[in-house]
């Protein structure tokens, strides 16, 4: 039997592939064999991408993508199923976050949130579908996070966009899934990539979140990536509609106190 942890002969577009998680994505997918077209808002980092991939071995291509454009994101994929014949796994990363209070949260960062998460998640989905459902075959991947039900202060928006994109998979999921398509989530915890390089930059506030993990560390990006390629395999085959949370044990563990004796 082929390994059914390989991708060789799929095409998977990565949008967020010009730093960070969908970086990393983009080069496991492509370890695994893919032809890895690697999209993102900064068409040099996405470019960047491409060649690191090109230079180790690796099949990959890069181009421009705003997700918050739904014609311009439709008019990627669309190109993709011309160029290649076809579109096989589709993973989503890009995400903002404004970390505010309710009351201090002004109505122009909450539309750049919601536009960028939300709608940004849904015109990636919808313009995967659109290729992959009559394909008959597919897998499509949209990030949401341990927020989606765990908050804390200043987190609400970007809590409620990441708790949208679930129940966004699961539609899409019902919807796609007697085409032959699959539509999950992937849900991180904390993960040291350039957007996060602030939060790192506060020792009390890295330390923080890295003992709320049971591994007592941060995630690196090529750990996220992992699980997110396995969800394009047919290794996950028969799994659609659901979220795969990678946290290192976040939300499995309710507090730090060791109960004598233990």
């Amino acid at each position: 039997m082929a390994d059914p942890f390989r991708l060789e002969g799929r095409i998977v577009a990565v949008i967020g592939a010009g730093s960070g998680i969908g970086a990393a994505c983009a080069q496991a997918a492509a370890t695994q064999g893919a032809h890895v077209v690697c999209l993102d808002v900064n068409e040099a980092g996405a470019a960047a991408t491409a060649a690191a991939i090109i230079r180790g071995g690796g099949a990959a291509a890069a181009a421009p993508i705003d997700i918050t454009d739904a014609a311009q994101t439709d008019a990627a994929l669309a190109h993709i199923k011309v160029t290649h014949g076809r579109l096989d796994g589709l993973v989503c990363t890009p995400s903002i976050n404004v970390r505010k209070t309710l009351l201090n949260y002004s109505e122009a960062e909450f539309d750049r949130v919601v536009s960028v998460n939300l709608k940004g998640s849904f015109n990636a989905v919808r313009a995967a579908g659109t290729v992959m459902v009559p394909q008959g075959a597919g897998s499509i991947v949209v990030f949401s996070s341990i927020r989606a039900v765990a908050v804390e202060p200043g987190q609400s928006v970007y809590a409620m966009t990441k708790a949208g994109v679930v129940q966004l998979v699961r539609g899409a999921a019902c919807e796609f899934g007697t085409a032959g398509v699959r539509v999950n989530a992937l849900a991180p915890g904390v993960v040291e990539t350039p957007l996060t390089a602030p939060i790192r930059a506060n020792r009390e506030w890295y330390d923080a979140y890295a003992s709320k993990s049971i591994l007592r560390r941060w995630a690196q990006p090529d750990e996220i990536a992992g699980p997110t390629v396995f969800l394009l395999t047919d290794a996950a085959k028969f799994m659609t509609g659901t979220v795969l949370y990678v946290d290192g044990g976040w939300l499995a563990a309710d507090g730090r106190f060791t109960p004598p004796g233990m």
